[in-house]
């Protein structure tokens, strides 16, 4: 009987622990995860005591309609309200250099939009599995790598990276300029034909009075 009792303690000390320590997600990704579900309930809320989801006030940040990823709809106000209420800090281009540092991709031209495979609605337990990306020299373009070790840190790497997004989307809104004044220029055509028509139409009308009259 001994016997026995020693070789089971034996076992239970050769086996490892059935309790291992609960992995956590970054603070970065339950901070903005939290802040959007925060968001939605707040909107929510706002749009019950209003009676209505027409009356609420426009959103700042959301989730995107398939849960997929999040929108930030106002830079000016996510930077202003919420960042400093989350991340103690004011910065947009900051945040949007954490998510690249995580891997999320930006997945629309003409807004912030943000996406990540693991970044998901009603799916916070997937956050652990996101994990900080390992900068690798030979993943960006030669223009990128700097000739001193200095210019090849990942801060550098991260800067050069979001320095490009926002090159890329000032060319975007540029483009969008240039249609609308074309747009513009295209309707005030289109005003002056209707103006001129509308004259004639009216000294037509006038001269056949006259010759009534």
């Amino acid at each position: 009987m001994a016997r026995e009792v020693l070789a089971a303690d034996r076992r239970r000390i050769g086996q490892p622990s059935s309790s291992p320590r609960t992995k956590c997600p970054a603070p970065f990704l339950s901070k903005t995860y939290d802040l959007l579900e925060e968001e939605e309930e707040r909107c929510r809320r706002e749009a019950l005591e209003n009676g209505c989801w027409g009356a609420q006030r426009e959103r700042v940040v959301s989730w995107t309609a398939d849960g997929t990823g999040f929108v930030v709809w106002s830079p000016d106000e996510f930077s202003e309200l919420m960042l400093p209420r989350y991340f103690k800090h004011n910065n947009f281009s900051s945040f949007i250099r954490q998510l690249n540092t995580y891997g999320f991709k930006k997945t629309a031209s003409k807004r912030w939009e943000f996406q990540h495979e693991k970044f998901q609605k009603g799916c916070r337990h997937l956050l652990v599995e996101i994990q900080r990306k390992k900068c690798e020299p030979s993943a960006f373009p030669q223009y990128l790598k700097a000739s001193d070790e200095s210019n090849n840190s990942p801060s550098s790497m991260e800067d050069n990276s979001i320095r490009l997004l926002l090159i890329e989307e000032n060319k975007n809104l540029r483009k969008e300029r240039m249609e609308l004044q074309m747009q513009i220029a295209h309707f005030k055509t289109l005003e002056m034909k209707l103006f001129e028509c509308l004259s004639g139409y009216l000294e037509d009308h006038q001269n056949k009075v006259r010759r009534l009259c």
